[in-house]
């Protein structure tokens, strides 16, 4: 029988069917809150009141525990406007939201570490047809980029190779 499975992968990786696309993009150290393909990115409005996208949309199934990707203190976490989001303080000027999610795991000041389950992904923004999580930092009070933040992804627990039979 031949083997087509490491030829599969190799299509599927060429084609940027999987997340990271490209992992070069993402040069920090926090780890991803949730794994999935970043559906819409950064877009940095040109006032602070201006229209923009102050984050990245990180595509992941309705109910996916959303992760602390670093140390930190629960700013927020509640509804606002019937909708639940989370902020998280990590000190030394960084701080991470997490908007459009299905419910929240803690409370305001609870101390978390990478790993924490902050909360679980819902639909995303209003009107979306993808379920993913907003994913938004901010470096001393205005947002930057995410991908400046995360770490390069691994697509080790992306990848579900069939058995040979």
């Amino acid at each position: 029988m031949r083997r087509w499975v490491p030829t599969l992968l190799f299509l599927v990786l060429a084609a940027g069917l999987l997340w990271p696309a490209p992992a070069a993009s993402a040069s920090g150290t926090w780890a991803w809150p949730v794994v999935g393909p970043v559906i819409r990115p950064f877009d940095p409005p040109a006032s602070p009141y201006g229209s923009g996208h102050r984050g990245i949309d990180i595509g992941a199934p309705y109910g996916t525990q959303v992760l602390s990707p670093a140390p930190g203190v629960v700013t927020f976490a509640g509804p606002v406007g019937g909708r639940f989001f989370v902020s998280v303080d990590h000190g030394g000027g960084m701080a991470s939201t997490y908007s459009w999610v299905s419910g929240v795991a803690l409370r305001k000041g609870d101390a978390v570490s990478v790993g924490t389950v902050l909360a679980w992904t819902g639909e995303g923004h209003p009107g979306s047809s993808l379920p993913h999580l907003h994913f938004g930092v901010k470096r001393d009070g205005a947002y930057i980029d995410p991908l400046d933040v995360l770490s390069p992804g691994s697509v080790v627990g992306l990848i579900r190779l069939a058995p040979l039979t």
